[in-house]
């Protein structure tokens, strides 16, 4: 018997002592061919890893701020010799990998076969070490690599294209659901689409939701993704859309945000449903349902699906989508959705070469009041939150008002990412009361535009949303609002605009220089610098609100279109701070005191590992 089996032998109770065999909730492959997973999930106040790889070299997984491998907080580990290893490094703005003097990373099983390394490890949330990050709720950007062999005297051999880098959600709390066997079930699933040789692709599809003779209640979304396509597809957004319409737009579909999409798609703007990779299906509190059938319920349905080609492969046909799990056996309150934050429409405006920027979208106290007052008085409960912007946006957070006192944040994303939007559920209801303000908090980065971001549709337009899961169903869709553009434009020197305004973007009047212009062509000729930016953003931040109040049948409530302004905070919420103690020295922190005891029983058979400085 070889000493690799002989260790392996020897290791397997400690290896299963250690961590072998616990099962992790979260699971996603990280790479498009499968090679490399991950499963995580939280144990003992840490969070837990595991990586299984299709090699039998060294192993790299690690957090990024941006993807990419600079300021980068990594681990590295494998199997060298029938030994294993797990090292805590770092990288520094050039990328230079650097040993961690603070092993934070602990071992809890490895194993190697001839194709594939396993390694379990577990880190706290916080190390209050300067180089490893934060794990929070907001996304994490990992990176990963692997290489065929392990690591030597000289360091690590490259990776070459062994790489990569995926947004995943490592704090999603885990919501099990277990539906009997005959519960019966519908899928909104795409047929046949091709899919381009191009990096990204966003597929709009449109459906008709079957037609119930009585109300049943929607308890369970899956994900039905074809098989082997598990990387490609990497979100899917669900819209509610107008019901005025016949069957005809359901014959095909058509990709998003393309000049020529569907008039018909531009009406589905509330998102009732968000997936993204690494994600599992979505479940309704156990008493709470998304209701079908009645008069109120939608009826038709846009399903838009991102899919992710960074190798530009050909050929590619999917058919994947949605799976809804439906029952009669009804639950006690019918869930609905409120969009709230910034109306979408040009006058949310973004100047160019902003490295932050930030805008507000209020759902105000005027609008909550007349419609919780109508009809629930002692508010609704939000379990479950979806942020959303575009390709500009860097963070959202959904802030929350009740007499000048903030009640903390309901959600929040402080790096957010297009690419990898799902709904959060919240760890705590949180309940909404009449009188109370929403503000959709959303901060940009235009440094690589040369022209002003508007609001809109497009991916390279912006939006700035929160779109909220409650209970019990009322009839409100939006709770929005839009800052006023007179002052926006007087800020660019604007004196008069041509009335009564017959065109759409309306023409400017004077001064001279603008005279002619749209107030779109005015704020791109405006010479914009970051002063000038700055002052603008303060400005924005500080004006009178329109404020939107829908209803959910199109019509509004009579707050609609009132102004009002933002709201006076006496009070904001102050997060506790988190204390850092200096940690006590520890030999071999980056191993568990299990593995450590069988290694030291075996070590007349290990010979010494090589170091990685």
């Amino acid at each position: 018997m070889s000493r690799w089996w002989l260790l392996v032998w020897a290791l397997l109770p400690c290896a299963a002592a250690g961590g072998s065999g616990r099962s992790f909730p979260h699971r996603a492959p990280l790479d498009p061919e499968g090679a490399y997973w991950l499963s995580w999930g939280p144990r003992d106040g840490r969070l837990a890893f595991r990586l299984e790889v299709r090699a039998a070299g060294y192993v790299g997984f690690g957090f990024s701020p941006t993807g990419a491998m600079a300021e980068a907080d990594i681990v590295v580990g494998g199997v060298a010799r029938g030994r294993p290893y797990l090292q805590d490094y770092f990288t520094n703005e050039d990328r230079e990998l650097k040993k961690d003097d603070q092993q934070d990373y602990h071992l809890e099983y490895a194993m190697e076969n001839s194709t594939h390394t396993v390694i379990e490890f577990t880190r706290k949330l916080h190390t209050c070490d300067i180089h490893d990050k934060t794990i929070t709720e907001s996304t994490v950007r990992v990176i990963w690599a692997y290489s065929h062999e392990d690591v030597g005297e000289d360091g690590p051999k490259y990776h070459n294209s062994n790489r990569g880098t995926k947004s995943l959600r490592l704090l999603n709390p885990e919501k099990t659901s277990v539906l009997s066997t005959a519960i019966s079930y519908f899928d909104l699933v795409n047929q046949d689409v091709p899919i381009p040789n191009k990096g990204t692709t966003y597929w709009c599809q449109m459906f008709k939701i079957p037609m119930f003779q009585e109300k049943h209640h929607v308890i369970k979304v899956d994900p039905v993704i074809q098989r082997g396509h598990e990387s490609l597809v990497h979100h899917i957004l669900l819209y509610q859309c107008s019901s005025n319409f016949n069957d005809s737009v359901l014959d095909y579909g058509h990709e998003c945000y393309h000049p020529n999409m569907p008039d018909a798609f531009l009406t589905c703007e509330t998102v009732i449903f968000a997936w993204a990779i690494g994600g599992e299906g979505f479940s309704y509190p156990p008493h709470v349902g998304l209701s079908l059938g009645t008069p109120l319920d939608a009826r038709y349905v846009l399903l838009e699906v991102h899919y992710d080609n960074p190798t530009y492969e050909e050929g590619l046909i999917d058919n994947s989508g949605l799976r809804l799990f439906h029952t009669t056996d009804i639950r006690k309150y019918d869930a609905g959705v409120i969009e709230a934050g910034l109306w979408v429409s040009l006058f949310h405006t973004i100047p160019p070469g902003m490295p932050e920027f930030q805008s507000e979208g209020h759902c105000t106290l005027e609008c909550l009041e007349e419609a919780l007052e109508a009809e629930k008085p002692g508010g609704i409960h939000v379990f479950a939150v979806l942020l959303h912007a575009h390709l500009a946006g860097r963070g959202i957070r959904l802030r929350h008002f009740r007499k000048g006192e903030e009640m903390g944040l309901v959600a929040y994303d402080d790096s957010f990412d297009f690419n990898f939007q799902e709904f959060q559920y919240l760890k705590e209801e949180r309940t909404i009361l009449p009188g109370d303000n929403l503000i959709t908090e959303c901060r940009y980065n235009t440094k690589d535009r040369a022209r002003m971001t508007w609001g809109g549709l497009s991916t390279r337009n912006e939006m700035c949303l929160s779109y909220l899961l409650y209970y019990p169903r009322i009839n409100l869709t939006r709770c929005a609002s839009i800052p006023d553009i007179m002052e926006q434009l007087q800020f660019i020197g604007v004196k008069e605009i041509y009335r009564p305004v017959t065109t759409w973007p309306f023409i400017i009047k004077s001064p001279k220089q603008y005279k002619n212009l749209s107030f779109m062509d005015a704020m791109n000729k405006f010479k914009w610098t970051l002063k000038e930016g700055l002052s603008f953003n303060k400005l924005v931040l500080s004006l009178p609100v329109n404020v939107r109040c829908s209803k959910t049948d199109n019509a509004e409530w009579s707050i609609q279109g009132m102004t009002a302004l933002p709201p006076d905070i006496e009070r904001p919420y102050r997060a506790e701070p988190v204390l850092c103690v200096s940690p006590s020295p520890s030999l071999h922190r980056s191993s568990s005191p299990t593995l450590l005891s069988c290694f030291i029983a075996l070590g007349s058979m290990l010979s010494s590992l090589p170091s990685w400085s």
